[in-house]
């Protein structure tokens, strides 16, 4: 049984159908890519696995259990953690008290004290930013904490929506380094990523979006070698 199961599902916004009877599958610790252009339904996805866009049809189910229709909070406490495009971080909070709302479903503090060590370990320079405001950081650390704050809330599955957008290369190496070894924690990933090279390089799967439909699937090696892909979306064209 897969730890995610999308059949069917259909979302959109007022009359705009976003996602046409897209399903996809995740494994436990598995990492998949979503890759497509903008527009093609990538973040509606994710939101609609998280409950925030609300589905229309189709199912999703977690761990073997429908989710569809649940409230984002409920789903969070069933360990679906998501870091959205653009951060969203809260500027006038601390980089501390962000994190600490990303444990906000749990009912441990002591563990989430001790995630939060974990989380500066795997970030050092937030661990010296504690006290300041998350709005004074820059791009770079702001998507650090957004990713911190997601890994606080202990997900099983972490959806992430474009973590390199506009960042420079050093510190996308460090993010794309993180990703990679949340796997061995035992954490699942679906990431939705415009560097489509560095996306399937990085995962096990991929699936190509296109106008809210899923057109192309399979392992990432063998998505990046298809000459469908490498023309459209790694600028082999």
């Amino acid at each position: 049984m897969a730890m995610l199961e999308v059949s069917q599902l259909e979302a959109g916004y007022g009359p705009i159908r976003a996602l046409d009877r897209v399903s996809i599958d995740v494994q436990e610790a598995e990492i998949v890519a979503i890759i497509g252009a903008n527009g093609a339904g990538k973040t509606t996805l994710l939101m609609a696995i998280s409950g925030v866009v609300p589905t229309r049809s189709g199912t999703v189910r977690f761990l073997g259990r429908p989710i569809t229709g649940l409230a984002p909070h409920e789903i969070v406490r069933l360990g679906i953690g998501h870091a959205p495009e653009g951060r969203r971080i809260f500027p006038r909070l601390t980089v501390r008290e962000n994190m600490e709302l990303g444990g906000f479903a749990r009912g441990d503090r002591a563990g989430v004290r001790r995630d939060i060590e974990e989380a500066c370990g795997l970030f050092p320079v937030l661990g010296d930013r504690m006290g300041q405001l998350g709005g004074t950081l820059s791009g770079g650390e702001q998507q650090m904490l957004a990713l911190a704050r997601a890994l606080v809330g202990r997900p099983r599955l972490l959806l992430l929506d474009e973590p390199s957008l506009g960042l420079a290369p050093l510190v996308v190496a460090r993010i794309f380094e993180v990703i990679a070894g949340l796997t061995a924690r035992g954490i699942a990933v679906v990431l939705v990523e415009q560097n489509a090279r560095a996306a399937l390089k990085l995962a096990a799967r991929g699936y190509v979006l296109e106008t809210g439909r899923v057109t192309l699937s399979g392992s990432g090696p063998d998505l990046a070698a298809d000459p469908r892909v490498r023309n459209a979306y790694l600028g082999d064209g």
